[in-house]
């Protein structure tokens, strides 16, 4: 949704004499100069940003990831889910914050606070990303209805992801879109699956579960289980820094003081992009009217975090739950075939499952649902990490800013497709799998460190009257000691981050 085109035009801005125009300060970068807020569209709407990070939240990690620990340590683990996924809904409301109040990313507000933390996550977000997890995982599942080997789907795929974005006119608008009927053809389907599977009880046990805080086996504390907790907490709904990128999504979407930046572009019309202004903008904080149209938007981006993200992320992984246990009860032994090493058995026990309400045709669309979700998000994650470094380079590397912000978007798009076709014919010998539990632990640390950024530049760069209260800021906080606590307490203990 362009969220400009719902409301009114963003107001003219009004000519200032030079010298005499009113900015924000924040931080050592260039202040912000001070323009009108557009006023906020109706709170109930279907789409929005957030379906970036829907797509990207309901991922291998609700479909592949915690059906496996459902299997292994039973629908009582899930209260640790529940727990991840409303922190996440939290970050969402706090990401919003600084990006709708400045059109500024928040990597631009990790700059303004201390540039070496912006560069952080520059690199960390390379040394992530690089790895296709998901899209290795959902054509490992196309393979098994088409018996096409998963790296050959992969690299088409990886391909056809380039040209459609190159082709598009401006890309934020066609994904929207695009995610937003994928999303709920998933949600439709999984949940149609489940109904005709599952049981009533396999229901009450999947809600229960999410309540039986302090469950913890003693076998999920061990160097082989600990580290796949983790990196399957950090996977309960976008991971790494997915959060971090939906502030640009809000920009390009004309949220807040987002309606002021131009949007990026597709390849084919990067020459049409307008120029980018050098900062981001403040509205006048001291003026009631400004103020009320804050709130419009703080209402705005909490029917997204509180509906949109947490309710169908929710509604997803309660599918794949009960799938999950209906699989444990056709069949037994598959908790004995995970644990002893056997990666793929988790998705064809829930595909057995599902066969067994009907025909192996019924088997072969639960496999074509998880090839959806490969394919679903691979679109968002690659938009999202082109945008993200984009952004970081254009504002920061010198010299950069001669070429477009389309044009350096389209730079990272391919390389990172170029180079994950190397990695899928010449990487891990163990497959999807195997690079989906690489990107999960990696991801585990970026969650940790974007708290501590989120917690400095919402405090510390936005005006007195819109930063967050003391509540919020302990919920942040808790979630910088909860992820990177965990991190380390593995590494300290075990001394491995992968099994």
């Amino acid at each position: 949704m362009d969220v400009t085109s719902k409301t009114s035009e963003v107001p003219e801005e009004p000519a200032a004499a030079a010298g005499t125009e009113r900015v924000w300060k924040a931080g050592r970068l260039e202040p912000m100069p001070i323009r009108p807020l557009p006023p906020a569209p109706p709170s109930l709407h279907i789409l929005g940003p957030t379906v970036f990070l829907v797509a990207l939240g309901v991922g291998m990690g609700e479909s592949y990831m915690w059906p496996r620990l459902v299997l292994v340590f039973g629908p009582d683990i899930r209260w640790l889910f529940l727990v991840g996924v409303t922190l996440q809904a939290f970050v969402l409301l706090e990401m919003a914050r600084y990006a709708m109040a400045t059109g500024e990313s928040i990597f631009f507000g990790a700059a303004r606070i201390f540039k070496p933390m912006m560069w952080f996550f520059y690199v960390a977000a390379i040394l992530i990303y690089m790895w296709p997890g998901h899209l290795s995982a959902g054509a490992s599942a196309f393979e098994e209805v088409s018996g096409i080997p998963w790296q050959a789907t992969a690299c088409v795929a990886l391909v056809f992801v380039g040209v459609l974005f190159s082709l598009l006119s401006v890309i934020y608008n066609f994904l929207e879109k695009l995610l937003g009927f994928l999303i709920g053809l998933l949600v439709v389907g999984t949940s149609v699956i489940a109904a005709i599977v599952g049981q009533w009880g396999d229901l009450a046990d999947t809600i229960q579960g999410m309540f039986a805080f302090g469950y913890f086996p003693d076998k999920a504390l061990s160097s082989a289980w600990f580290p796949i907790v983790v990196g399957s907490i950090a996977f309960a709904g976008p991971s790494g820094m997915q959060q971090m990128w939906y502030t640009l999504q809000l920009r390009d979407s004309g949220a807040g003081m987002g309606a002021h930046i131009p949007k990026i572009r597709g390849l084919r019309s990067s020459g049409e992009a307008e120029a980018m202004p050098s900062r981001g903008f403040m509205f006048d904080t001291e003026d009631p009217e400004e103020m009320k149209k804050w709130k419009g938007w703080r209402k705005w981006v909490t029917f997204d975090a509180l509906l949109l993200f947490w309710g169908i992320t929710m509604l997803v992984t309660i599918s794949f739950t009960v799938l999950a246990l209906s699989a444990a009860r056709e069949n037994p032994n598959v908790a004995g075939l995970i644990e002893g090493g056997d990666r793929e058995a988790a998705l064809k026990a829930m595909s057995d499952a599902f066969a067994s309400a009907g025909s192996p045709f019924l088997g072969s669309l639960f496999f074509g649902f998880i090839a959806l979700i490969g394919l679903n998000a691979t679109l968002g994650l690659f938009d999202s990490f082109s945008r993200g470094q984009a952004d970081m380079t254009y504002y920061f590397i010198p010299g950069a800013k001669r070429f477009s912000m389309s044009r350096i978007y389209f730079g990272f798009l391919w390389g990172v497709i170029v180079f994950g076709i190397l990695i899928l014919l010449f990487g891990p010998a163990d497959g999807p799998a195997g690079i989906l539990d690489v990107l999960a632990f990696l991801s585990t640390f970026a969650m940790g460190a974007y708290c501590i950024v989120l917690l400095l530049v919402n405090n510390k760069l936005l005006p007195k009257p819109i930063r967050p209260g003391p509540l919020r800021n302990v919920i942040i906080g808790f979630g910088a000691v909860f992820y990177l606590g965990m991190l380390f307490y593995s590494l300290i203990r075990f001394g491995v981050v992968l099994d």
